[in-house]
C-alpha cells in the first residue's frame, strides 16, 4: 500500500456534500469579485482567529507583500526574516523594495529566535517577520516584547498555522498584521490560490481593503496606488464550508503527531520540539537524520512518500545570490536543510497508514 504525503481527493469528498451546494450558490449569484461570500468568508475568519478584521486577497505572497505595504515599508528599509523558510516570506520584502535581513532560528523549534532579532544589527530595520513553521506557533510573546523594544512592527506568516494557538490565544490577532496562504495543500486550503491578513487595527485593515482593490474605495476613486489582489468567491464559500471542519481536521493531525511522537521518542531521530506555551496543528511533521535522503528513498520503496521542507534555505537561492551570502553565513538553517524530511499526516491518513508510516521509519533508522 502507497501511503501518500497527502491526499486531496480525500479532503474534498468528505466536504463535497455541504460543499458543492455553497459554491454553486457563489456561481448562481452573478457575483464574482468580492461580494457577500468573501464578506460572510472573511467575518467568520476573523471571528475564528480572534482579530477585529480579515481581508482576503488573491494568494499568501500577495497577503505578505500587502501587509508590508500597509505597514509603510518599502524601497530601501530593512525587514527582518528567518533564515529558515519558505522563499515567499524573502520575495513578499523585495517586492516592497525592501530588504530582507536573515535571523537564525532556534534549532529546537526551527522557528526564529527572539533572542536573535535582538541581537541582529537594527539599523534601517523596520520590521520582523515570523513564520510559525509547519503549524507549530514562534514565540509571539518574546517577539512582540523585542520588536517593541526596537521600535519595529511585527508581522507573522501564518500559511501554515490555521487554528494554532500560543498561550491559549488563536494565531491571527497578536501582531500588526498576520498573513495567511489558503494554498490546497494547507491546514485551510483552497481549490486552488488564496490569501488574508488578519489584524485588529482598523487603520491597517482599511489600508489593506483600499490595496487589494486599486487602491480603491469606490469605483473609479483611487486615493492610494493599489493593486488587483482580491479572494475569488467561489474559494470564500468553499474555505467557509472548510473552516467548520477546521478544528475537527487538525485534531485527527495532532493525533497521528502523538502517535509519531511516542513511537519515535527513544529512536536517536531528530523530533519536534514543541514549547509548551504552543498548541501546534501540525501542518507537517518534520524528523532531523543525518542521512536524510538515503532514509527517503528508502521509506519510498516500502511505499511512503515524504517531502523535504525546504532543501535550500533562501540565502542560497539563485534568486538572492545578489544579496553577498555565502554557504556557512547561516549555518543552523542549512544544517538543517540537509536533515529535515516532512512524514504523512494529512487530516485523512488512516490508522493503518500511520502506523505503515511508523514500522518504515522503525525499519530503516
Amino acid at each position: 500500500m502507497t501511503v501518500p504525503f497527502l491526499d486531496l481527493k480525500a479532503a474534498y469528498d468528505e466536504l463535497a456534500e455541504r460543499a458543492e451546494p455553497a459554491m454553486l450558490k457563489a456561481l448562481r449569484s452573478g457575483w464574482y469579485i468580492l461580494g457577500p461570500e468573501v464578506d460572510d468568508f472573511e467575518a467568520a475568519f476573523a471571528r475564528y482567529c480572534e482579530a477585529d478584521h480579515a481581508i482576503g486577497v488573491a494568494n499568501g505572497l500577495d497577503a505578505l507583500e500587502l501587509a508590508l505595504l500597509a505597514l509603510g515599508i518599502g524601497s530601501g528599509d530593512k525587514v527582518l526574516v528567518p533564515s529558515n523558510t519558505y522563499i515567499a516570506t524573502w520575495l513578499a520584502v523585495s517586492q516592497c523594495g525592501a530588504i530582507p535581513v536573515p535571523v537564525e532560528p532556534n534549532p529546537e523549534t526551527h522557528n526564529i529566535d527572539a533572542a536573535a532579532v535582538r541581537s541582529a544589527p537594527l539599523e534601517g530595520v523596520k520590521a520582523v517577520i515570523a513564520v510559525h513553521l509547519y503549524g507549530c506557533p514562534a514565540d509571539v510573546t518574546s517577539l512582540a516584547v523585542a520588536a517593541k523594544d526596537a521600535g519595529i512592527y511585527l508581522i507573522e506568516d501564518g500559511a501554515q498555522a490555521h487554528g494554532a494557538k500560543w498561550q491559549g490565544q488563536r494565531i491571527g490577532g497578536h501582531s500588526d498584521a498576520v498573513c495567511w496562504s489558503f494554498y490546497p495543500g494547507k491546514n485551510l486550503g483552497a481549490l486552488g490560490d488564496g490569501g488574508a491578513v488578519t489584524t485588529s487595527n482598523a487603520d491597517v485593515a482599511e489600508r489593506l481593503r483600499l490595496l487589494r482593490n486599486y487602491g480603491s474605495s469606490k469605483r473609479y476613486s483611487h486615493e492610494i496606488r493599489g493593486r488587483n489582489s482580491r479572494l475569488d468567491p467561489v474559494q470564500a464559500a468553499f474555505l467557509s464550508v472548510k473552516l467548520d471542519r477546521l478544528d475537527e481536521w487538525n485534531a485527527r493531525r495532532c493525533e497521528i503527531a502523538q502517535r509519531y511522537l511516542a513511537a519515535f521518542e527513544n529512536t536517536g531521530l531528530g523530533l519536534p520540539k514543541v514549547p509548551a506555551e504552543a498548541d501546534p496543528v501540525w501542518h507537517l511533521f518534520v524528523i532531523r537524520h543525518p542521512e536524510r535522503d538515503a532514509l527517503a528513498a528508502k521509506l519510498a520503496d516500502r511505499g511512503v512518500q515524504t517531502l523535504v521542507h525546504y532543501p535550500t534555505p533562501p540565502h542560497m537561492q539563485g534568486a538572492y545570490r545578489d544579496l553577498g551570502y555565502a554557504e556557512g553565513d547561516f549555518l543552523i538553517a542549512e544544517q538543517l536543510a540537509r536533515n529535515i524530511l516532512s512524514l504523512p499526516i494529512g487530516p485523512h491518513l488512516s490508522l493503518e497508514q500511520s502506523e505503515q508510516v511508523i514500522e518504515a521509519v522503525l525499519t530503516e533508522i
